[in-house]
């Protein structure tokens, strides 16, 4: 395979796999915003998908409506959903013999609905958990159309080297925030409110509570976002499969760049495998994560060096 259409491929199923997790995470926050007694900070969520910028966060932080905005249909925000959905879009025009008809159709109602006047309206003056709800299912039906008609090959296999990476930086990078935010105010673990919303932004909450029975527990959270195989969010899941779809790849064992991003994979693999809570924070959860989270980028920038370099 081409290393452009190889690219293409890896960075539209980035692209999709953001959107998705930046939808749920607002529609959380909205409610979570709803319910607050106190007045409620955007400003973490706006740090996580957006280089920091004191004056824009200090101007929409506790208005709950410009932060949707700018998140969804923001054109000075690169990672509003409309930018990164026309990111989307030009990297699968680019390789649309490599799409099936139905995929591309998908993708690009995806992006017209985003573009459409009456759903902005509604994102201002109605109700935004509808209009939140209609985009996510839009990348469900993305997801859904992806697994039953793309041929199990390559572009496949990029696709959801791709899928993962972006998925465990973003646990990562929440999991990560969120526990920060709750040092400089300890009592929010305490609760169950503060928990709970962590859990329903990454889609554990059902999981988390058929599998531990005592409560919301912090330590139990911990687990089950980072060490969990079997949570398709945890960053050990993710984690597997991005060595999973990389081990299809190597055709030719023998290529010095394949074995050393082979190893690469498998160090992370092995460094978040034989970790447990304790040993977690016995080092500090925040240098952990740090960690793991520059290792996944070392992997993404290899896989930019050695694969898509001349793209």
């Amino acid at each position: 395979m081409l290393s452009r259409v190889a690219s293409n491929l890896y960075w539209l199923s980035r692209y999709l796999e953001r959107s998705d997790g930046i939808l749920r995470i607002l529609k959380i926050n909205y409610a979570s915003s709803q319910d607050a007694l106190h007045e409620f900070s955007w400003r973490p969520l706006i740090q996580i998908y957006h280089s920091p910028n004191e004056e824009i966060i200090n101007k929409i932080e506790f208005n709950s409506r410009d932060v949707l905005q700018y998140m969804i249909t923001g054109r000075d925000n690169p990672n509003s959903i409309i930018n990164i959905i026309t990111l989307a879009r030009e990297n699968a025009r680019s390789v649309q013999d490599h799409l099936t008809k139905d995929l591309w159709q998908c993708l690009n109602e995806y992006y017209h609905l985003v573009k459409d006047k009456r759903l902005i309206a509604t994102l201002k003056k109605g109700d935004p958990v509808s209009v939140l709800d209609e985009l996510i299912k839009q990348v469900m039906l993305y997801y859904g159309i992806a697994e039953v008609t793309m041929e199990r090959g390559e572009g496949r296999s990029f696709m959801n080297i791709g899928k993962y990476l972006e998925r465990s930086i973003q646990s990562t990078d929440i999991l990560d925030v969120k526990f920060k935010t709750a040092n400089s105010d300890p009592d929010l673990l305490t609760g169950t409110s503060y928990l709970r919303y962590l859990l329903l932004s990454l889609g554990a909450y059902d999981l988390y509570l058929k599998t531990y029975r005592q409560g919301f527990d912090p330590e139990n959270v911990l687990e089950l976002v980072v060490l969990n195989n079997d949570f398709p969010r945890s960053v050990m899941y993710s984690v597997n499969n991005i060595h999973r779809y990389f081990e299809r790849l190597k055709h030719n064992k023998d290529i010095i760049e394949s074995k050393e991003l082979s190893f690469m994979i498998g160090r992370l693999q092995s460094t978040i495998k034989y970790s447990t809570v304790a040993s977690i924070t016995n080092r500090g959860l925040h240098p952990y994560l740090s960690q793991v989270k520059k290792d996944l980028f070392g992997i993404g920038n290899a896989l930019d060096l050695n694969y898509f370099a001349y793209a």
